[in-house]
């Protein structure tokens, strides 16, 4: 299938998972980069010796254990504006052989090193369809497969039983590898396009790997194959970065409130707030106060606080949204003295614009809460 052919069929079925999303959870349009450090647990790795000490000291199959290591991996990407990314790593692993069962005591240390690279594909979900849009922090989960090849060295291995035999190895071997990621992206609000972001990895290195050493003991001395089976890793990268080059913009100042008719001045006052925020800022707080006070000199029987947001996000979190930021308003008029009696709270969602906008986009005119006084 042509390339862009199969670049269209990507966006038609993943447009639907996406839906409108916050601006600071958009999926990445552009090229990234990224790096990461973690820690790595190795698997128990099943080893066969065929060589001498197969023959004299019946290591014929035996059991490797690995201290946890750690991992690193830089990282350039490329995002298709609809969830999904494709990108290429190159990973750098580290772990110090522990101790060999076999049946017997055996000494061993040394470190095992691998170094090579993936190609992997990943898709952005839409945090609203995992009940994650509704939390004060911005968050999107992701998840990916990829396909490289790795390079395995021994470094100074030694495998001893005391006054009996050593075995040293010192050698490289590679293989093809693959790897199956999951992931968290914390988007970074004062820095667009940067991320912190958390992984757990699961690395797989396919075949059988073969190192050569060298067996000593008492009158024997002789050339050693080590036969290693497939191994696994588990990594998570605790401390990774990512930055997206063309992100979207940061939120436009709040604006003025528009012009109103006098007797509108007198009875509606509007409370503008922050891109997908629900907290008064000093402005805000002022002009409830304003309100408030209108309250004992106009003649009411009843405060209506009707809250809105913009059409950046989902319906559903749109009307928990502009919810949450009409109670804020509510309980500063309860803390300015206003009777909670006199107070009735609504909230629209999207459903009212005061400037009326296409899905997705950010309009600081509708992220409001109207406080009316009748």
């Amino acid at each position: 299938m042509p390339l862009r052919a199969t670049l269209l069929t990507a966006t038609l079925l993943t447009t639907p998972l996406l839906g409108a999303l916050p601006a600071r959870a958009q999926p990445i349009d552009g090229v990234y980069v990224g790096v990461g450090a973690g820690v790595n647990f190795m698997q128990d790795e099943r080893a066969r010796f065929s060589g001498v000490a197969g023959s004299s000291a019946g290591l014929t199959d035996t059991r490797l254990r690995f201290d946890p290591g750690f991992r690193t991996l830089a990282s350039v990407g490329y995002g298709f504006g609809n969830g999904l990314r494709v990108e290429v790593e190159g990973d750098y692993f580290r772990n110090g052989l522990s101790r060999v069962e076999a049946g017997r005591p055996l000494s061993a240390r040394g470190t095992e090193e691998k170094y090579g690279g993936f190609v992997n594909a990943l898709f952005d979900l839409n945090p609203n369809l995992l009940g994650l849009g509704a939390l004060p922090f911005a968050i999107t989960p992701y998840f990916g497969v990829g396909a490289g090849y790795l390079q395995s060295h021994n470094q100074d291995v030694q495998i001893a039983s005391p006054g009996n035999f050593l075995i040293r190895s010192t050698g490289s071997a590679g293989n093809f590898a693959y790897q199956g990621i999951v992931g968290l992206a914390f988007p970074i609000d004062v820095v667009p396009g940067l991320a912190v972001t958390a992984e757990y990895r699961f690395t797989g290195i396919t075949a059988n790997r073969t190192a050569q050493g060298q067996f000593f003991a008492p009158n024997i001395a002789g050339r050693e194959r080590i036969a290693g089976r497939d191994e696994f890793n588990h990594s998570i990268m605790a401390v990774a970065l990512r930055y997206a080059f063309n992100y979207p913009p940061p939120p436009s100042p709040v604006p003025v409130a528009p012009p109103t008719t006098a007797a509108e001045a007198a009875r509606t006052y509007l409370v503008f707030f922050d891109w997908d925020r629900a907290d008064l800022t000093d402005r805000a707080r002022q002009i409830v106060a304003e309100a408030a006070a209108a309250s004992t000199r106009v003649r009411t029987t009843r405060i209506e606080v009707q809250g809105n947001a913009d059409r950046s996000g989902t319906p559903a979190y749109n009307q928990g949204l502009s919810l949450r930021r009409a109670r804020a308003v509510a309980a500063e008029l309860v803390r300015l003295g206003v009777p909670q009696s006199e107070i009735a709270v609504q909230g629209f969602g999207d459903t009212r614009p005061l400037v009326p906008t296409a899905a997705g986009v950010r309009e600081p005119q509708n992220r409001r809460v109207e406080v009316i006084l009748r």
